[in-house]
């Protein structure tokens, strides 16, 4: 097993971690005890859920009432006496909604109006979300007052939440966290904010495989799906590459890493990698399949009936597809439901293998089109992939997958391991064994900025027209891009990136503070120049501010090289720290000859 530590902190404190799924969620947490070995766990009852075990999950499911009131969560809301009710007073009820804070840069041009309830009219994203993470906090905070004695008076106001997101959610999706975190009541003010750790699903999955495959003895003692051509004494070198596919019900997130297991400490090595192409959408693309194959049926064509087919093709009939050149069955009815024009026979539905595996084959081409991006760009070799999370349980998904990696040499498991609890379980390990030590960006960050005009610059002759004459007599051209952190730069926990810059004005009032933005690129360009090139390839993340108050009292008059009147010119850098699973940005200045600091505005864009 993994060598774990004993816990060097003087007080007792709780790790919660919540995975918040499209389709399922999960809380696992930690008792930290100084001086004992931390030991992971998860909530393993919930409320009205027949399953009790250390796979326990709850459906992503609230339902609504008129008013906007909560009146039933994941398990609860799947007893027939709250769907009765729910159907009598008109309830509205929510799934997929996570699917409704996705990032807009992902491609989600498959993705269909139906296939996502729309919100009750009087609540937000943000606010579903902090309302199903204040259930889970519920049900977490009464599983461990039942099963750990006195325990939870000592720790309830010392606890880490650890909350994790796909991989390709930017700053506004964690800033839209944060917020939900604050309106569910898990803490209590902005302050707080420091107890709460942002995660993207990859590294969490990651810490999960660390811990209950990878440093396991090498695979000896783990039971899992292995491929025939595991090569033993190419797994024991000293360094290897990994990549670890995340496949859930939303998002399949791809993270790569180098890793070393003497001791065991790893580093990004490519960008992360996230596409809409989890597991429901295998579930969407066989509604559709249903619609057109009994569109002629008086008697089964009916919505209702098309949707009780996809459900029971989402629970059932989609794990249990193996051979596409067997048919599969969707048992919906009685033994009277027959009508065998549409291959209806004893209640069954009967489906073409072949049909049935093309639902399948854009999220494994969104996979192997992944792993391919990764593997093209990383720093080292890949020779293992490790496949989690909840679609992983699909035996056809592991098999096809199993057969494009192998010709490649690559090794490829699947632990046998509560696999749909790794981002609970990984997020927790995040946090008290901290194995990344290095991160790649994704992207290139900096900040928009004038550029001093050049005559003989055919970019700037280009834009001349733009040019303008600042206080200081001199000529700029506006619209400029000055990179701070370049996409694929692979950075430590310590380093920062920070580039000098300044500013003009008319008076020292004006100088009293500053902003500026810091934006994200996810064009083509290697180092882009200037924004009017791909303005759609620009985004915003974050504005930081300045407090210059006494910097401004301290200036002298400069002369303008124009017509000699007075400006004031004020010098500073604007840093951004990448190292850690969140990015921060600030500003520093000098300030009596000592630097001063902005406060540090998070935004993510892992």
């Amino acid at each position: 097993m993994f060598p774990r530590e004993a816990y060097k902190g003087f007080t007792r404190k709780l790790v919660l971690a919540f995975d918040v799924g499209t389709t399922f969620s999960g809380v696992s947490y930690c008792m930290l005890d100084p001086g004992e070995v931390p030991v992971i766990r998860g909530v393993a009852r919930y409320p009205a859920q027949e399953q009790v075990g250390g796979d326990s999950k709850i459906p992503s499911i609230l339902y609504y009432d008129l008013q906007g009131d909560v009146r039933a969560v994941g398990a609860e809301a799947l007893q027939e006496h709250i769907i009765e009710q729910a159907e009598d007073e008109g309830w509205v009820k929510l799934e997929w909604w996570k699917l409704h804070l996705r990032a807009k840069h992902l491609a989600s041009s498959h993705i269909q109006d139906d296939d996502i309830l729309p919100l009750p009219q009087c609540k937000s994203a943000v606010e579903v979300l902090a309302d199903f993470m204040r259930y889970l906090f519920q049900c977490a905070r009464t599983y461990i007052q039942e099963s750990h004695l006195n325990f939870w008076r000592s720790v309830e106001n010392s606890i880490e939440f650890v909350l994790t997101h796909p991989n390709g959610w930017e700053g506004q999706q964690q800033q839209q966290i944060r917020r939900a975190v604050e309106l569910a009541g898990l803490i209590s003010s902005k302050e707080e904010q420091s107890h709460v750790h942002l995660l993207t699903e990859g590294e969490a999955s990651l810490h999960f495989c660390v811990t209950n495959v990878i440093a396991s003895d090498v695979f000896s003692k783990t039971p899992m799906d292995v491929s025939d051509y595991w090569d033993e004494e190419e797994d024991q070198s000293d360094s290897q590459g990994v990549i670890i596919i995340d496949a859930g019900g939303g998002t399949i997130d791809l993270s790569a890493y180098s890793m070393k297991l003497s001791p065991t400490s790893f580093e990004e090595i490519a960008p992360a990698e996230c596409s809409l192409q989890g597991s429901v959408f295998v579930t969407s693309r066989a509604r559709i399949l249903l619609q057109k194959k009994l569109s002629g049926s008086e008697q089964y064509s009916n919505p209702t009936i098309i949707a009780q087919m996809a459900g029971i093709f989402d629970s059932s009939t989609k794990l249990r597809f193996r051979k596409p050149d067997e048919p599969s069955y969707i048992r919906f009815g009685t033994i009277r439901d027959k009508d065998l024009k549409y291959d209806i026979r004893s209640g069954q539905l009967k489906l073409a293998g072949f049909d049935v595996a093309d639902l399948f084959e854009p999220s494994i081409e969104a996979i192997i089109e992944a792993f391919e991006q990764q593997r093209r760009v990383a720093s080292a070799p890949i020779n293992l992939v490790c496949l989690v999370g909840g679609f992983a349980a699909s035996d056809w998904l592991f098999a096809k997958l199993q057969g494009y990696f192998l010709p490649l040499g690559v090794s490829f498991c699947r632990p046998d391991a509560y696999v749909n609890k790794a981002v609970a379980d990984g997020a927790v390990s995040f946090y008290i064994d901290h194995l990344v030590s290095s991160r790649v960006a994704r992207a290139t960050y900096g900040v928009k900025s004038n550029t001093r005009y050049n005559s003989q610059d055919a970019e700037h002759l280009a834009r001349q027209h733009k040019r303008f004459v600042d206080v200081n007599g001199k000529t700029y051209i506006p619209g400029g891009f000055k990179s701070i952190l370049l996409k694929g730069t692979q950075v430590s926990e310590l380093r920062e990136f920070r580039k000098s810059f300044s500013a003009v004005r008319e008076s020292p009032a004006a100088c009293e503070s500053y902003s500026t933005s810091i934006r994200c690129y996810k064009g083509a360009l290697q180092e882009p120049q200037w924004f009017d090139a791909e303005p759609s390839s620009f985004t915003k993340l974050c504005e930081i501010h300045a407090d210059l108050h006494e910097l401004s009292q301290t200036l002298r008059p400069q002369k303008s090289a124009t017509d000699q009147s007075n400006y004031y010119k004020i010098e500073f850098d604007v840093i951004i720290l990448f190292g850690h699973t969140e990015l921060k940005a600030q500003i520093s200045w000098k300030e009596k000859v000592r630097d001063s600091f902005s406060l540090i505005h998070f935004f993510a864009d892992r």
